[in-house]
This record gives C-alpha cells, structure tokens and sequence, in this order.
C-alpha cells in the first residue's frame, strides 16, 4: 500500500460518523435544516471535486485519481468531499435557501486547491477546508446564521442527553487518538478555551460560567473532535499540536471581546491562516538562501577567475597588399 493509504481508515470512520449523525440528526434528534440542504451539499461536493480532479489530470497529463483504483478507488476519493459537503450542510442554518449552502461547499473544497504552500518539500493545503467553507459562507451571505445548538439534542431528554455526549466524547476521543493522533492539541484547545473564559470575564466583568457553558454543549464538541483537530491542515508535532490548539483559543477569547459573531469558526481560520502564511514565508526564505549559495559556485564554475588567467595580446597579421 502506498505512504497515503493510512489515511483512508480515518477518512472512513470520519465520513461513517458524519453520515451517522446526519441521518439521526434528520430523522431523530431534530435538524433545523430541510433534506434538500444535505442532498444538495452532496450533489455540490461530488461535482466540484470530481471536476477538480479532472481539469488537474488534463492540465498534467495523467489519468484522473478517481479512475485509478476502480470502484473502491472511486468511493475512497470522494470521501473527503463527503466530510467537507455534510459538515457544511449541517453547520450553516440558511433557512430554505440552497445557495449559500451550494457556496459554501464549493469554497470548502476549492480552498484546498487554491490555498496551498510548500511544507517540507511537498505542497499542501493549510485552510480546514469544512471550517473555510462555513467562514466564507458567513461573509458572502450576513444572513446566514450558525446551525443552533438545540438542534442535535432537540428530540432527546434525561438520560438520552448523557449518552449522547457519552457517544461524541468515546467516538471522538478514539479517532483522534488512533488515527490523527490529535489528542495533545485537543487537550490544548480545551485548557485554552477555559483558560481565556476566566481570563476574559474577569478583565471584562462578566460572568465566567456563561462563556464556558459552550464546553457543555453538542456543538461545542463536534468543533472539538471533527473541526479543530484536522489532520491534513494542523501540525503533528506534540509541541506545535500545544501551541496550535492554544493559539486557536486564544484568537476565539480576542474575537469574543471585540464582539465578533461566530467566533469558533473564525479563529481556526484566522489561525490556520497565519500557519499557512508562516510557511509561505519560511519557503521563501529557504528558497534565498539556496539561491544565495548557489550563485557563487555556478558563477565560479561558468565563469573563471579571469585574475589568475595570463592575458596575451592578440597577434594580428596584416593583410596582404594587393597592386592594382
């Protein structure tokens, strides 16, 4: 198997979940939004991939990736945009509008084409692309408005409120920990988050168990296990996991006290942009210091030292005369 297959398992177990919960959110636990947003979102997601994928094969002369592996092959490929389309579907509360659903789906996996950089030799994507899609969607369309919370609990009570969270948290926990290996930054994310609540309402005088009372929500840990902890688009290193989730906790409390709206969304995509930005600038600067060794080797070895090369003057002859 190649080096990327071991992706394939979480991708599964991700695109399982996300299915799971959108068919007993629908049909169960009460979604705000209609069945046309999901299908809608999937026809979207499926089509803009699809065509990525095939403009990118031409343009390099290769076969397409989705033909490659034959039916498996086809399903395995389209997973990511299943995650990223029933992410953006079930975030965003639009109403009976399609469109900012179609939006916000397109820019989802299109950001994964257009916003890339060089890390450690290899180009790779840096925006989350579910968190992009929903951000930009919230920008282009200032009506539409977050999914509410109520909506993933709405039809459970009692004990059934437990062992929903029971199920987010055990499901949650077991993916990030065998497979993206995204544990340290959740831990991060979730000390950080406290961390800027108690911070935040005793600089401004407001009540701390209001701003930590997202942390007991359904929401709050769908971002917690499937948003924030990304593998393709956050570090992999224990300490930069650290600094990653900490970093985003902190852009949602400064966000929070400049009275921004949908503040979740938009420090992961304030964060994930300046980690992009900060390779962009380290491949920069990598680039001019080769191109800063190298110019003096191939100038010396294209062009000699003309100081230790004996100079002769040239001997020219003279033409013989002819009479006329």
């Amino acid at each position: 198997m190649k080096k990327t297959d071991k992706r394939i398992p979480a991708l599964l177990r991700f695109a399982a979940a996300i299915t799971a919960l959108n068919i007993a959110g629908h049909f169960y636990l009460g979604f705000e939004q209609s069945y046309a947003h999901a299908i809608i979102a999937l026809i979207t997601g499926y089509s803009v991939e699809l065509t990525i994928e095939s403009v990118k094969a031409f343009v390099d002369k290769r076969k397409p990736a989705f033909m490659t592996g034959g039916t498996v092959g086809f399903f395995t490929f389209l997973l990511p945009a299943h995650i990223s389309s029933l992410a953006v579907s079930m975030l965003i509360f639009a109403n009976v509008n399609l469109m900012p659903v179609v939006f916000g789906v397109a820019a989802a996996l299109l950001s994964k084409t257009i916003f890339r950089v060089n890390m450690k030799g290899r180009s790779k994507h840096f925006l989350n692309p579910s968190n992009t899609g929903i951000a930009l969607t919230f920008l282009a369309f200032p009506w539409v408005g977050s999914a509410p919370p109520y909506q993933f609990t709405e039809s459970v009570s009692g004990i059934g409120d437990w062992i929903l969270v029971v199920i987010f948290v055990t499901l949650g926990s077991f993916l990030n920990a065998k497979y993206t290996k995204k544990m340290p930054l959740i831990f991060a994310w979730l000390g950080g988050f406290l961390l800027q609540a108690i911070v935040r309402t005793n600089l401004m005088d407001t009540a701390t168990i209001a701003a930590i009372g997202p942390m007991t929500g359904v929401a709050f840990l769908l971002f917690t296990f499937y948003m924030v902890s990304d593998p393709s688009t956050t570090p992999m290193k224990f300490k930069n996991q650290i600094y990653f989730g900490l970093a985003v906790a902190f852009a949602y409390g400064a966000l929070m006290a400049l009275h921004v709206v949908f503040g979740l969304f938009f420090a992961l995509a304030s964060v994930c942009t300046a980690r992009g930005i900060y390779f962009w600038i380290l491949d920069i600067t990598s680039k001019k210091q080769e191109e800063d060794i190298l110019n003096p080797i191939l100038q010396t070895e294209l062009i000699p030292d003309m100081s230790v090369v004996d100079y002769k003057e040239p001997v020219i002859t003279q033409p013989e005369l002819v009479e006329r």
